[in-house]
Parts: structure tokens; C-alpha cells; sequence
């Protein structure tokens, strides 16, 4: 694989495919390069029919940022159309399941890449929040929905309305993520599930992530929909552009 690849794609003899999202320099954040290498990676995931899992990871302090200032603005003016909804979907229609090792910070779009996968590993030190708020405009990529599968609706809308983050620890009781775990374990504790579900035959694999994520995959069609209109609704405020400008943090 070509050394600038901001997502590395790495196989194991047992089934598991690891997808590392490792661009240090813009943090993880969902530029256009980095979008490219992702959608490349889970496509040949989907293709590959030996895989049994899906371990997705980032870099130590960060898992994913979400969409970096410059690729907002330009969304903003027009001038980009909006591609990362696409991500959500491809995640969600993996045919094995995917775990998000999110041993870093996960933010805004970031986070929602994380709540895509089928079980989740957090870190008690590392933050995660919805931000999309804090600069003005409405969540997206599916976020809306996606994060109930971990959390009630309440803290789910809670997290979307102040745009907080929340470190790790603050969610332990209060959430559903498989594992809350200081940050030295989590990476050991993801690849412990992924072996252990590397254990299991493809087809039995498949069929039952095929039934488990109907839900979510019905689901996010209905909510693509409706966080497309609030965005149209949001994006066009004359404001939006000074907000996300003054407000933008990562």
C-alpha cells in the first residue's frame, strides 16, 4: 500500500480486517483526501468474502475528528457537496460485523463513523461529543439516530443540543457502549472481540449481521432524509459561515 494512504487497510490469517485511520497531520479529519482512502478501504472490504470482522481504529489521540474547517466552509458556500453521509451507509452495510475501537477523541462526523460499527470500545480518557450545534447548523451523517443504538434518546438529544464533550468516564452507567476502559486496554479489548468473533463461520456471521442491523439500516434511510432538509434549512443562514468560523474546535 502506497505510503500517503491517510487509511490503511491490514488482514490477519484468522479473518479480521483492520482499517487504520491514521492521518496525524489533519487529525483524522474528513477532508476529501481522507474521505477518498475511506471509501476505497470499506469497499474492498464489502468485496472480500474470506473477512469475518471489521476492526476500526485511529491514531492514539484521535479516532476521527469529523470534517475539517476548510471542507465546512466550502460546503457552506456550495461549493462542495456533501459526500460524508456516504460513509455512514457503507459502515452500516459492511456484511460482517464492525468494531470501532475508538481509542482517541471522536467528534461530531468522527463520532458517528464510531457509531456506525456493531460494538464499540471507548476510552475513559479520551472526549466524545456531538458538535455540529456548537457551530450552528444541524447533526448529520445519521447522527441523529445512530446514536441511540448506545444511548437513550434523552442523553442522545442531550449530547446534540449542548454540542458538549463528554470524556469517556462521564458515560460509564449512562450509555450502552460495550466497554468504557482506560485508554492502555481498549485497543486490547477490541482485538480480543474481533478474535473471538473471528471464531465464528462467515455464513452464520453474515446472516446474523444481515437480521441485527435491518433496524439501523431502515433507520438511517428515513433519517438521511430528514437531516438533508435541516441542513438546507441551517446551511443557508447568513450567519452560518462567521459561526462555524469562530466556533470551530477540535
Amino acid at each position: 500500500m502506497a505510503k500517503n494512504k491517510l487509511v490503511q487497510l491490514s488482514y490477519s490469517s484468522d479473518g479480521i480486517a483492520t482499517m487504520q485511520m491514521r492521518d496525524a497531520a489533519s487529525k483524522n479529519g474528513l477532508t476529501p483526501h481522507f474521505i477518498e482512502d475511506l471509501i476505497n478501504c470499506l469497499n474492498e472490504v464489502k468485496a472480500n468474502e474470506d473477512l469475518k470482522v471489521l476492526l476500526m481504529t485511529g491514531l492514539p489521540e484521535v479516532f476521527c475528528s469529523g470534517a475539517d474547517l476548510d471542507t465546512l466552509v466550502k460546503l457552506c458556500k456550495r461549493e462542495l457537496k456533501p459526500v460524508d453521509i456516504i460513509l455512514s451507509k457503507m459502515i452500516l452495510d459492511i456484511p460482517v460485523p464492525v468494531i470501532s475501537a475508538m481509542e482517541g477523541h471522536a467528534i461530531g462526523g468522527g463520532l458517528a463513523l464510531g457509531l456506525c460499527a456493531d460494538v464499540a470500545v471507548l476510552a475513559e480518557e479520551s472526549r466524545y461529543g456531538c458538535s455540529f450545534m456548537n457551530m450552528g447548523f444541524t447533526p448529520g451523517m445519521g447522527i441523529t439516530k445512530l446514536m441511540e443504538h448506545y444511548m437513550s434518546p434523552a442523553v442522545a438529544q442531550e449530547m446534540q443540543y449542548t454540542g458538549k464533550f463528554y470524556q469517556g468516564k462521564t458515560l460509564i452507567g449512562k450509555t450502552n457502549f460495550n466497554y468504557i476502559l482506560p485508554k492502555a486496554e481498549v485497543m486490547d479489548k477490541a482485538l480480543e472481540l474481533a478474535e473471538s468473533m473471528a471464531e465464528k463461520p462467515r455464513k452464520a456471521l453474515s446472516v446474523l449481521k444481515r437480521y441485527q442491523s435491518m433496524t439501523r439500516r431502515k433507520m438511517f434511510e428515513e433519517t438521511y432524509s430528514i437531516e438533508t432538509m435541516m441542513h438546507e434549512l441551517t446551511f443557508n443562514e447568513e450567519e452560518i459561515l462567521k459561526t462555524i468560523q469562530e466556533n470551530y474546535v477540535r
